[in-house]
Order: structure tokens, then C-alpha cells, then sequence
């Protein structure tokens, strides 16, 4: 076998010493890690989506938030919109119950209602989060691993031709060429990442928009037990005001 066909992939490998085998492994193990998270993320996503739109169109058509209380018992608050709904209910029950008996619970029930929905609020954007910090350091990390083995394959394959006296293009060219392989590999890993990130980033920016919007429209709901005036339910839909819960005795 010539030297022409001898070049490529499995022949730098087979070359590569333990320090470009290391990186080797490690942007194989930053590619699968990412593409996981990419998956998972995504089906979470759809999910979080579907069950998001079913639970707000069972809200802004209930009579009353007894039954939005019920259709979480029922169902459970499988979504960021059924969750906060089911915090601020709580509180509010818990607050009419009780009273402010812990410094937790100090002030009106609005206030202790609000304090509730924004640490709900706080709890569901550091979720949406879990994961964006692995693909934003394999995107900006990939490509200077990739370049790292490329310098280190350079610099070998220079020693090795110039141990060997064999300076012409041909001899030069594919050892040279064979370091680059771990640049394109740095790239490919991190394309994904990034354009992983951005698109997470972008749909979790909208999700959290969605939630400090109804999270402002639940507020005067469990607080007043009305809607605020001329507000309207998704896609314009008229809203009815919804009685409050009434107190526990």
C-alpha cells in the first residue's frame, strides 16, 4: 500500500500518540453528552409545550378556579402553567386558613401570593435552564480542543519528516493535512451545541415571557377573584370573571 492510500482517518489515528487519543475521546464524549441533552431537551420541550396549551385552554375556559384546582388533583400539574396555578392556589387557601403564622407567611395574602408565584417563577426558569450550561461549554470549548490535537498531529508530523530528511510537498502535505481532521472534528461537535443552545435559549425565553404573563393575570384571580378589566383569555378569547375560593373554615 503507497503511501496516498495509506493516508487518512484511521491511518492518523493509528499514528496519533496517547495525548491525540485523549482528545480524540474527549470531543467523542463532548458530541455524545451534547447530542443527549439536545434529544432529551427537545422531547421535553414538545411535551412541555402540549400539556402547557391543553392546561391554559382548560383555564381561560373554567368557571371558576375550584375547577382548575380540580383539574390539577385530578391530573396533576404536569407543566410550568398547572404548576404555578397550583402554588398560588395553595397559597392563597393556605394564607386564609392560617393566616400569617410563620415570618414566611408575613403580610397580606396578595403579598404572600406574590411572594409564592415568583419563587415559583424563579424555581421553573432555573429548570428550563437545566442543561444549557453543558452544550454552551462544549460550543465554546469544541473548537479549541479540535485546534489543540490539530497543532499537536502538526508539530509531530514535522518532527517525523524532518527525522526523516524528506522535505518535499508530497511528504509535507498529507501529515499536514491529517492534523486538520481534528479541527473539522472540534467544529462538528460544536455546530450543534451552539445551534442547540440558541434554539433552547430562544424557546425558553418565550416560555418564561408565556409565564410572567399569566403569572400577572393568576395573581389578580387568586388575590381578587376577578380578572383584570377587559383583559382576554389566548387568541382574544373573552374571559368571565372567576369567583375566588372560598375560605376554609
Amino acid at each position: 500500500m503507497n503511501a496516498d492510500t495509506s493516508l487518512g482517518f484511521t491511518h492518523f489515528i493509528a499514528q496519533s500518540d496517547a495525548v491525540g487519543k485523549t482528545l480524540l475521546v474527549l470531543l467523542l464524549a463532548m458530541s455524545v453528552l451534547s447530542w443527549i441533552i439536545i434529544a432529551l431537551k427537545g422531547l421535553t420541550l414538545a411535551l412541555r409545550k402540549r400539556r402547557s396549551d391543553a392546561f391554559l385552554n382548560l383555564f381561560w375556559n373554567a368557571r371558576s378556579l375550584d375547577e382548575v384546582a380540580h383539574e390539577i388533583a385530578t391530573h396533576g400539574a404536569r407543566d410550568p402553567f398547572s404548576h404555578l396555578a397550583s402554588h398560588a392556589m395553595h397559597a392563597q387557601s393556605h394564607h386564609a386558613r392560617y393566616g400569617a403564622a410563620k415570618l414566611a407567611e408575613a403580610g397580606t395574602a396578595s403579598d404572600f401570593v406574590t411572594r409564592t408565584i415568583k419563587k415559583v417563577l424563579d424555581e421553573e426558569n432555573t429548570r428550563l435552564e437545566n442543561g444549557l450550561t453543558v452544550l454552551a461549554t462544549v460550543g465554546a470549548t469544541a473548537p479549541f480542543v479540535g485546534l489543540f490535537g490539530t497543532v499537536w498531529g502538526v508539530y509531530h508530523a514535522l518532527v517525523a519528516i524532518g527525522m526523516s530528511g524528506a522535505g518535499t510537498l508530497d511528504k509535507v502535505a498529507g501529515p499536514v493535512g491529517e492534523a486538520l481532521i481534528m479541527t473539522g472534528l472540534g467544529l462538528a461537535v460544536a455546530i450543534p451545541a451552539v445551534v442547540g443552545y440558541n434554539w433552547f435559549t430562544r424557546a425558553n425565553r418565550v416560555i418564561v415571557s408565556r409565564l410572567d404573563a399569566f403569572a400577572y393575570e393568576l395573581h389578580t384571580f387568586v388575590s381578587m377573584g376577578q380578572p383584570l378589566s377587559g383583559s382576554a383569555g389566548p387568541a382574544g378569547a373573552n374571559v368571565k370573571p372567576m369567583p375566588a375560593r372560598p375560605a376554609a373554615a
